[in-house]
C-alpha cells in the first residue's frame, strides 16, 4: 500500500502537469482557509481529479508538498479499506511514516467506495486531524439525508460538470471574444463536435476513438454507479429503461407511459430513474409553475447531462441537430448554475430558468427560419409571468425581433445573461 500513495502523490516530487484549467478553482481556492468539508460531486470523468491536482499545485507553493494526500479510492490497491472507515486511518500513519511530514490536506477521491466513510470524515474533522479535508463522489446521494445530517455545518459542497462551452474553446486556445469572431467558422465546428461528441476532456482532444471512449463512459456509469451500486438484478430491464429515456430527451413522459412502453412496473421506472439522476447521467425537469402541486403531477421531461451520451447511446435513425442542440443548451444552463424547468400549457417554451430569484425565458432553435420564426417569438411573447430576459439562442444567427434577443451559441455569455 505504501507504493500505491507513493504512486497517487507525484506532487511530492513535483508539480502536477498538463491540467486543464477550470472556472470553478477559483471558487474552491477562496474557500481553503475555511474548516469545512470540502464536498465535490458530479458524473465520473467529469474533472473531480482535475480539481483535486489543481488545488494541490496551488497549496503547495506555500506548504511542503508532502503535508497534502491524495488517494483515489477506486484504485484497486486500496480495496482493502473498503469494508470499515476506520481504515483509513493507515493511510494517514502510512503517509507520515514514509515522508515524516503530518498530513494536514486530504484529498479523499471516490470516497463513496468505502463503507461509512462519513463516520470518518467527521471523527477526522471535530478532532482537527487535519486543517482540510476534500472528497469526491460520483453519486448524489453522496450526502443523502442520513449523512447530511450527520455531517450539518462542517462541509461545503460544488457539483463539477464536464467542462463548459466557454472553458472548451479556452483548451481549443480561444481565450476572448476577439479570438471567437476572427475563428468563427473553426469555433462552430467545435460546437459540432460538441453536440456530437460532448466536452470530456479526453474525448475532446482524443482524434481516432471518441466513441469508444464515450461507450466505455457510459457502461462503467451504468453498470458501476447505477447497477452495482442500487443492487439491480434486472440488468436488462434496466438498461432498456435508460435506452428509452435517453432516445426520448425532451419528449414530455410520465412513469406510467415509460412503463407501458417497456413492459414494467411504473415504480420499477420511478426507480431507475432516480438511479440515473443520482449518477449525473441525466436530468429530469418539471413545467414550470407557481403551484408545487401543478409541477408534481404534471408530465416531467429529461435531458441527458452530456451530449455524448445522447449523441452516441441513443437510437435515431438520423442526425436530430435540433435535440442535440437542445440538449446542448440545457448542459450549459446547468453549468451555469440555473434552477430548469420548462413551460408547456398552451403552448411550449422550452427553458425557463430560475437564478437569483429572477426568472430568465430560453428558446432554443438550431436555425430560425419563416416556418418556425412566429412559433418561436410567439412563446416568449405569450409567457403569463414576468422574466428578466427573453433570449432565442440559435446555432448562428443574431438578431432583434420586436425586443426578443436572438443570439448565437457563440455570442451567448453569461456575464450578458446575467448582468
Amino acid at each position: 500500500m505504501e507504493e500505491a500513495i507513493y504512486r497517487h502523490n507525484k506532487h511530492w516530487d513535483k508539480l502536477y502537469e498538463n491540467l486543464y484549467k477550470r472556472e470553478i478553482v477559483h471558487k474552491l481556492l477562496k474557500r481553503v482557509h475555511l474548516r469545512q468539508i470540502e464536498v465535490m460531486q458530479g458524473i465520473r470523468r467529469g474533472g473531480k481529479t482535475t480539481l483535486c491536482k489543481l488545488i494541490i499545485n496551488e497549496l503547495i507553493k506555500e506548504n511542503d508538498p508532502k503535508s497534502c494526500l491524495y488517494i483515489n479510492l477506486d484504485d484497486p490497491y486500496f480495496s482493502e479499506l473498503y469494508s470499515d472507515s476506520k481504515n483509513l486511518y493507515k493511510l494517514l500513519e502510512l503517509s507520515e511514516k514514509l515522508t515524516g511530514v503530518k498530513v494536514e490536506y486530504l484529498f479523499l477521491d471516490e470516497v463513496q467506495n468505502v463503507k461509512s466513510w462519513e463516520k470518518f470524515v467527521k471523527i477526522a474533522y471535530d478532532n482537527e486531524d487535519v486543517k482540510k479535508i476534500y472528497i469526491t463522489g460520483s453519486n448524489s446521494s453522496l450526502l443523502n439525508k442520513e449523512f447530511a445530517t450527520l455531517l450539518s455545518g462542517r462541509y461545503l459542497s460544488s457539483t463539477i460538470y464536464p467542462p463548459s462551452i466557454s472553458e472548451v474553446l479556452n483548451f481549443f486556445g480561444y481565450k476572448n471574444r476577439l479570438d471567437i469572431v476572427k475563428n468563427k467558422s473553426k469555433v462552430l465546428k467545435i460546437i459540432d463536435e460538441l453536440m456530437q461528441y460532448g466536452s470530456f476532456f479526453e474525448v475532446l482532444k482524443e482524434k481516432e476513438s471518441k466513441r469508444d471512449i464515450i461507450l466505455n463512459y457510459y457502461d462503467t456509469i451504468i453498470y458501476r454507479d447505477c447497477i452495482a451500486n442500487n443492487g439491480i438484478r434486472e440488468s436488462k430491464t434496466f438498461k432498456e429503461v435508460s435506452n428509452f429515456i435517453i432516445s426520448n430527451t425532451s419528449n414530455l413522459y410520465s412513469y406510467n407511459s415509460i412503463a407501458k412502453a417497456i413492459g414494467v412496473n411504473e415504480n420499477t421506472v420511478k426507480n431507475y430513474i432516480e438511479y440515473l439522476q443520482d449518477s449525473y447521467m441525466c436530468k429530469e425537469i418539471r413545467g414550470f409553475s407557481y403551484s408545487l402541486k401543478h409541477q408534481i403531477k404534471a408530465k416531467r421531461k429529461i435531458y441527458i447531462n452530456d451530449n455524448s451520451f445522447l449523441a452516441q447511446t441513443s437510437f435515431r435513425f438520423s442526425k436530430d441537430f435540433g435535440k442535440l442542440f437542445e440538449n446542448l443548451i440545457y448542459t450549459e444552463l446547468l453549468k451555469r448554475g440555473y434552477e430548469i424547468y420548462f413551460y408547456n400549457r398552451d403552448f411550449e417554451c422550452d427553458f425557463i430558468c430560475k437564478k437569483d430569484e429572477k426568472l430568465y425565458a430560453f428558446q432554443v432553435c438550431y436555425e430560425l427560419n419563416n416556418l418556425n420564426r412566429d412559433r418561436e417569438v410567439g412563446a416568449l411573447k405569450r409567457l403569463p409571468f414576468d422574466v428578466k430576459e427573453k433570449k432565442i439562442i440559435t446555432y448562428n444567427q443574431n438578431d432583434n425581433i420586436d425586443g426578443i434577443i436572438v443570439e448565437s451559441i457563440i455570442n451567448w455569455r453569461e456575464d450578458e445573461t446575467c448582468s
